[in-house]
């Protein structure tokens, strides 16, 4: 028998990622050395003292049956503590934490628990796409803000008609900001608190790179701003600050009606979190972080590379201020999807075309700082053996002639 998918699932998008990494094993089986700059999978080890946490805790009788639906006493007190030393935001472990297996939960979870179908959620435009797959599985419309280059790729909320605003119920952010590399400033913050408050609509922001600010920046929590709690819950995860990708650990934070009505649809939709991993998550929390700061010096530098080498062949790229991203405009006469398919056939260099993160993408592909300098630099001398900058800057100064 074949049987039909509800329409909830027919209408969802494909997953893109899935679609990169299906496309670059489909080179990589005719024999070509592919390099991934596609991919956001973190290439560091796991901190040695979180991996023997593991270990330890599997032994222990406690994580061998089911913990506690909303986590363990000991997990939330770390988080707690986590926002307090990092942020000097006070949060209640009981009321204002929810866990669970990885942040993408949480970026589904919450639009789930707080829209109902035909309801708006607002998010900007370039954006990860689970936020477009989020309001499917909610049965809700988005509604994109695009946001520019030169003005930061920060949304600006009077471009926001007032007949959509009033019908806003969520609006989703991400700073620091995949696939763009920006960062939130606190002036962003206040007024995206003061348009909350003035429609009375909740905001989330998905703080998955929040360790990750270049040149001396450390990116800001919504929560650490003036009405932050009001209005505002932050998704994070363990995936990128420690390197625990495949651990699947990840917790909201925030306003408690948020947390209260996310927890409980957790619990009926995934319902707990491996007790082992969340002691483990509380090593990583509580435990040393010099190789959290060490490794955002790591992605800095590989930024510095990546850039400067292709400044170099005549690529004039801007540097990102955050995440392990780069967001890159692609030279006149070519869109993201186009340039992007030249660099994996004549290069065999992969990158995510920018179209596949909304329609202000088009132009833009991303490249991930996931890899050594070793191969960032490989990558750049593929692309200069290719001549592609070399066709570029020949069909610029052509163009000029023929104006």
């Amino acid at each position: 028998m074949d049987f039909k998918p509800s329409t909830v699932v027919t209408e969802l998008p494909g997953n893109y990622f899935n679609a990169m990494k299906a496309k670059i094993a489909l080179y990589r089986s005719k024999g070509m050395d592919v390099i991934d700059l596609a991919s956001g999978n973190p290439d560091q080890p796991t901190p040695q003292h979180i991996i023997n946490a593991l270990k330890e805790a599997i032994d222990k009788p406690e994580n061998q049956g089911y913990p506690p639906f909303y986590g363990k006493t000991g997990t939330l007190e770390a988080i707690a503590a986590f926002y307090k030393r990092e942020y000097s935001v006070e949060l209640d472990p009981e009321t204002e934490i929810a866990v669970f297996n990885g942040s993408g939960i949480g970026v589904t979870g919450i639009p789930q628990s707080l829209l109902n179908p035909g309801d708006i959620l607002l998010t900007a435009d370039p954006a990860y796409p689970a936020y477009h797959a989020a309001a499917a599985l909610a049965r809700a419309r988005v509604h994109t803000i695009p946001v520019y280059e030169e003005e930061g790729f920060l949304p600006d909320y009077s471009t926001v008609p007032k007949e959509i605003a009033r019908k806003v119920k969520l609006l989703m952010l991400n700073y620091p900001n995949n696939p763009t590399g920006a960062v939130a400033t606190e002036e962003f913050f206040e007024k995206t608190l003061a348009f909350a408050a003035a429609y009375e609509f909740p905001v989330l922001n998905d703080f998955a790179y929040g360790a990750f600010g270049f040149d001396g920046y450390k990116p800001l929590s919504l929560l650490q701003q003036p009405g932050g709690k009001e209005y505002g819950v932050e998704t994070y995860t363990a995936s990128k600050t420690y390197n625990m990708a495949g651990w699947r650990f990840g917790f909201a934070a925030g306003n408690a009606s948020i947390i209260a009505a996310l927890k409980h649809y957790h619990t009926q939709a995934y319902s707990t979190v491996f007790g082992a991993v969340q002691d483990a998550a509380v090593a990583a929390l509580l435990g040393p972080q010099e190789a959290v700061q060490e490794l955002g010096k790591l992605y800095e530098r590989r930024r510095d590379v990546l850039v400067s080498r292709l400044r170099d062949i005549g690529w004039d790229v801007a540097a990102p201020k955050g995440t392990f991203f780069a967001w890159f405009k692609v030279p006149e006469g070519y869109s993201g999807e186009s340039f992007a398919g030249r660099l994996l056939d004549e290069a065999q260099v992969a990158v995510a075309q920018g179209g596949g993160f909304g329609a202000q993408g088009s132009n833009y592909i991303r490249l991930s700082l996931v890899n050594s300098e070793e191969k960032l630099n490989e990558a750049v001398d593929r692309i200069a053996a290719a001549g592609i900058f070399k066709r570029a800057v020949s069909a610029w100064g052509q163009e000029a002639k023929d104006a």
